[in-house]
């Protein structure tokens, strides 16, 4: 049997996560938090709860639902451990099917990652930061705009990491600390420069740079089926505080 989930943890570490990649618009209501940046990634467009005791009744899940469907977005659902029990159950009935399940993780850190010397790490991200990003994360050309803006507005000290070989980019990252906690986000080893180690190679240098910054736990969000990571992140020494899953509704056609 696994370990009760510790709410106040998941509490603090989904307020840290919410900061670390900031959604555009950010609106609370019923015990829930609604997150918008105009459809570019899930996460920053998506119905979260805040406390397992937030309202969960058709009229509130259609007022949450509302302004995704005026802005013409598709409301998700992401549902950890804050989520009241009911609302899985509740969505299901409405033909919501779950699309995915990811994981966050935390790990302490220590003195001992060391900064790799060809990882340069900036407070701010380079046009050739951002034109690798757009074409390998990808990013669709209607999103670029709402991306650079989240981007922005993750708050400082933030380091944007990135590897190159000969002006071509092979590896890339996010670290945005906040306190004692470092965030790492869209680790990136293009397809031409994997199984070279890059991505043990930046994390740890993203975690020697926060180290600097006063940080001493790093935390992650994986897909809990990306088998290329998450050895690597337990290597490093992430063990997973809860999982979370998103919900989607059917599409128009189904």
């Amino acid at each position: 049997m696994s370990p009760p989930v510790d709410l106040a943890e998941v509490r603090r570490l989904e307020e840290l996560a919410f900061r670390g990649w900031p959604a555009l618009e950010s609106r609370d209501l019923a015990g829930w938090r609604q997150r918008f940046a105009g459809g570019y990634t899930k996460r920053a467009n998506s119905i979260n709860a805040l406390d397992p005791q937030a309202k969960c009744n058709p009229e509130v899940v259609a007022a949450l639902e509302a302004p995704y469907l005026a802005r013409g977005l598709v409301p998700a659902w992401r549902l950890t451990p804050l989520a009241p029990p009911a609302i899985a159950p509740l969505l299901m009935g409405r033909g919501y099917r779950t699309i995915e399940r990811s994981l966050l993780q935390v790990c302490p850190l220590h003195a001992g990652f060391a900064a790799d010397a060809e990882v340069r790490i900036s407070p701010h991200p380079s046009p050739t930061w951002i034109e690798a990003f757009c074409t390998y994360s990808p990013v669709r050309p209607q999103h670029r705009r709402t991306m650079e803006q989240m981007l922005t507005a993750i708050a400082p000290p933030a380091g944007f990491a990135l590897v190159e070989d000969a002006g071509q980019p092979m590896a890339m990252a996010i670290g945005a600390v906040e306190g004692d906690h470092m965030g790492l986000f869209d680790v990136l080893v293009m397809p031409h420069a994997r199984r070279r180690g890059l991505a043990r190679r930046i994390t740890e240098s993203l975690y020697a740079w926060a180290w600097g910054h006063g940080a001493r736990f790093a935390y992650l969000q994986v897909v809990a089926t990306n088998e290329a990571a998450l050895p690597l992140y337990a290597d490093q020494g992430f063990r997973t505080a809860y999982g979370y899953e998103y919900l989607l509704p059917p599409s128009p056609a189904a």
